[in-house]
């Protein structure tokens, strides 16, 4: 038998990323295919931390979808749900500066999210 209880995950942004998503305009996730999201699915939750502060948004996994690099993700989701302030040249330019090359090379996640009601803060 297979255990189907949701799981949440916890994850650092970047304030510009994190406020998006607050917002609720940010409705893709971009991540490397690390073996710790393996699991990751629908339902889940996401608890997205800004690094050294109490500040958290929680959002739940709606879908997660496996790209073989950022471009095919950025084509594949649409730039506007990835960051709806920056172009695609731009988004994909700010990924690889946060991943590597060797990172990319592992795959990429577009992870569908929606905010949950909770408010920002400690949690």
């Amino acid at each position: 038998m297979t255990d189907t209880t949701a799981r949440v995950y916890e994850l650092n942004l970047y304030r510009q990323y994190f406020d998006l998503v607050a917002a609720g305009t940010k409705t893709i996730e971009v991540r490397v295919k690390y073996p710790r999201l393996a699991d990751l699915a629908a339902g889940d939750t996401i608890r997205f931390r800004i690094k050294a502060t109490d500040e958290t948004c929680d959002v739940q996994v709606l879908r997660v979808t496996e790209y073989p690099d950022f471009e095919a993700l950025l084509d594949g989701e649409g730039p506007p749900n990835v960051n709806p302030t920056a172009t695609r040249d731009q988004q994909l330019a700010n990924i690889r500066t946060i991943y590597g090359p060797e990172k990319e090379a592992l795959g990429a996640l577009a992870i569908e999210i929606e905010r949950l009601g909770r408010d920002i803060g400690v949690s």
